[in-house]
């Protein structure tokens, strides 16, 4: 590589990718491009601030790339479609994006004809794995570069790096790692590096105070059409506006936050806290959906492949076509969850009133709730119950030794 090719900064504006711009040109004495892949969470005003802070500190040039609509179309859709809650509880608010991210470094790193490419993940992080393993499946040539993992920068000396030259640690750098997307927010400290303690109230970020003047609750209506969301209130949206305002209305109540324990890439346990108002809304009122349109066959073999992509996007293996084989039946599978589900959200829980759907297969069914029943007779259920306990009366026959 000569000087003049420019290294690739994978930038969020923390930290770690905060002290990475300075370090890389001292270290490697090359230009540092800083690249922004926005899915979600960030307005005008910090999408200005971080062009301004990358340069600030040294950045040649600095690119943002909205790829809010992409990721929905190319992850989020199918989060929504498995009902994805990682341990049931986490659904994957930003390691998601991840790949997303990986794949436009790529193809930044491709039309700038650079062949260097790098992060700010730490070796403790899931993040390490899933970019690299993107970026060396999509461009086996690349170098990639981790300045603070490899070097085992820790975050005070990072910060006593930036201000020995005169720049600026981000603010709040050092106190929480905290990153937001289109699905959510995590946050990481202190207190999630064990599994007793909660965090104080002001590191939350979205749903900070929800519950000191509890909200009074209020009733929304969420529309689907195969699958995908499509009107809130029944004010049509894009699904990346859509999911912004849930959040935005959810957040007020504290809905959508929790803290999840479960196994990293690397295979130890971690601990994380975040919060997913939009996801815990969407993917509530989806399945509710579900239910109602589905066969139970359906549901049964949709989960453990659901939860396998799930998995397989956490872990960095989005890139397998084997994901590509669960999204065409994630895909499949929604073709009647079309409807609307009445939401009540109260402080900290949204609660399913009720759904409609013209593919109800509750109002299918002729009959009343436990007095007739309109597909059979009584004689058809005698017969039913008698062929349906056969096997374990055989069972119960063979066990008083009477068989030759």
């Amino acid at each position: 590589m000569s000087k003049s090719d420019p290294i690739l900064l994978a930038f969020s504006g923390g930290l770690d990718t905060s002290f990475c711009i300075p370090w890389l040109a001292e270290t490697y004495d090359r230009p540092v491009i800083t690249v922004t892949v926005d899915t979600g969470g960030l307005d005008e005003d910090a999408r200005q601030s971080l062009e301004a802070r990358a340069v600030g500190l040294g950045a040649a040039r600095h690119v943002l790339v909205d790829a809010r609509q992409r990721f929905f179309d190319d992850v989020l859709k199918y989060l929504i479609y498995g009902n994805v809650r990682r341990g049931g509880l986490y659904p994957l608010c930003v390691g998601a994006e991840r790949v997303l991210q990986a794949q436009t470094m790529a193809r930044i790193a491709g039309d700038l004809n650079s062949g260097t490419v790098a992060h700010g993940c730490t070796a403790a992080g899931n993040d390490q794995v899933r970019f690299e393993v993107a970026l060396r499946t999509l461009n086996p040539d690349l170098e990639v570069l981790a300045p603070v993992r490899d070097n085992n920068w820790t975050r005070q000396q990072q910060i006593a790096y930036l201000r020995d030259r005169d720049l600026p640690a981000p603010p709040g750098g050092g106190a929480y790692s905290i990153n937001r997307g289109l699905w959510g927010v995590t946050i990481g400290g202190k207190e999630t590096l064990d599994s007793r303690e909660s965090l104080p109230e002001d590191a939350w970020v979205l749903t900070r105070n929800a519950f000191e003047s509890p909200l009074p609750g209020q009733r929304h209506s969420l529309t689907f059409s195969s699958g995908v969301p499509v009107a809130l209130d029944d004010q049509e949206m894009d699904p990346v506006t859509l999911i912004e305002e849930i959040e935005r209305r959810a957040a007020g109540y504290g809905i959508g936050r929790g803290i999840h324990l479960g196994d990293t890439v690397l295979g130890t346990k971690g601990r994380v806290a975040f919060e997913a108002p939009a996801a815990e809304v969407i993917l509530t009122a989806h399945r509710e959906l579900e239910k109602l349109t589905m066969t139970g066959s359906q549901l049964r073999i949709k989960e453990p492949l659901s939860t396998i992509y799930g998995d397989m996007l956490h872990e960095g293996q989005h890139l397998d076509p084997a994901c590509r084989d669960i999204e065409a039946l994630l895909s499949s599978s929604q073709d009647r969850v079309t409807g609307q589900v009445r939401l009540l959200f109260r402080p900290g829980h949204v609660f399913v009133e009720g759904a409609i759907s013209p593919h109800s297969l509750l109002a299918a069914t002729k009959g009343s709730y436990g007095e007739a029943a309109g597909e059979w007779t009584a004689a058809d259920a005698l017969g039913f119950s008698r062929v349906r306990s056969l096997p374990g009366m055989l069972y119960t026959r063979a066990g008083e030794g009477k068989g030759t």
